[in-house]
């Protein structure tokens, strides 16, 4: 069959303009009420599409509510976009907010504005701007889909007492340099005074006679030393050497040493006195089997 040229171009066009068409973000079923709050009572319904906004201006008193609701749709079917905006801008200063809009799964989204969402800025604004804010939708998400911007409706902001003035806006924060810091740290822990450190010292060799009483009373036994020492003289003298070099080393501590110096010197002397310890201790079970005492 013989296809005349001008059909085969024009199939290629069909072919072609259907293969790089994309499918583009909009919305439909879209309406604006103006609700006073505590009432029931609302202004007429705004129907509006991505075509054709709403031309009369809409009044948003201090006590209204301004409700929108919409179905959010991609290429004509419902779907839930990544962002939805309602984007306020005013025509005079360029200066825009935006607020999200709430879509659920199927595509519905509403959004609920009052006074306290509006800033600031726009609140001043509107009793001198000669012009209400500009509201626009905007629409988008990941994929190829075309996303959409498009003006909605314009919006005039009343106040309830219009002579009250507004309080001034707060300037946003700066990154600058801040003041110096000037740190203040405490002082050095120091030791007790002397007199105290003396009194507690004597206390404590005030006990040694008493405890080497208590010892004789309790069978000890002077006249084996010199046994004791013969038969394991280096197990018996690094055990008392081991106890004198603790007790130097807390006396240094408590004077001028470090932490970082006092530990090592005591995990040496510690070990000393635990493993001569134990031969001293062998040493002197051997003579208690033996029935001295």
């Amino acid at each position: 069959m013989h296809v005349p040229g001008a059909t085969m171009c024009a199939l290629i066009l069909f072919f072609l303009t259907g293969t790089l068409a994309t499918s583009s973000w909009s919305f439909s079923d879209a309406s604006v009420v103006i609700q006073r709050r505590g009432s029931g009572s609302a202004s007429s319904q705004k129907k509006l599409t991505p075509s054709s906004p709403i031309s009369e201006p809409l009044t948003l008193g201090s006590k209204d509510i301004l409700k929108l609701s919409l179905t959010t749709v991609d290429d004509k079917q419902p779907k839930r976009p990544h962002q939805a905006f309602l984007t306020l801008r005013e025509p005079s200063t360029g200066l825009e907010d935006s607020y999200q809009i709430n879509v659920k799964e199927s595509g519905r989204s509403n959004i609920e504005l009052t006074h306290k969402d509006i800033p600031l800025q726009f609140l001043q604004s509107s009793t001198t701007a000669s012009k209400p804010l500009a509201a626009s939708l905007v629409i988008a998400s990941f994929g190829s889909s075309q996303p959409l911007k498009a003006p909605a409706f314009s919006l005039s902001i009343t106040l309830a007492d219009a002579s009250t003035p507004l309080p001034a806006s707060e300037p946003p924060p700066r990154h600058s340099a801040l003041p110096e810091i000037h740190h203040i740290f405490k002082p050095d822990p120091t030791s007790p005074h002397i007199p105290i450190t003396v009194f507690f010292g004597a206390a404590v060799f005030v006990t040694l006679p008493v405890l080497a009483g208590a010892w004789m009373s309790l069978g000890g036994n002077v006249n084996h030393v010199g046994e004791a020492f013969k038969k394991a003289p280096f197990a018996h003298a690094g055990f008392l050497g081991g106890i004198v070099a603790m007790e130097i080393i807390f006396a240094a501590y408590y004077v001028g040493w470090g932490l970082f110096k006092a530990l090592p010197a005591t995990a040496i002397a510690g070990s000393i006195v635990f493993v001569s310890g134990s031969r001293a201790l062998g040493e002197v079970q051997s003579r208690r089997l033996a029935g001295k005492r």
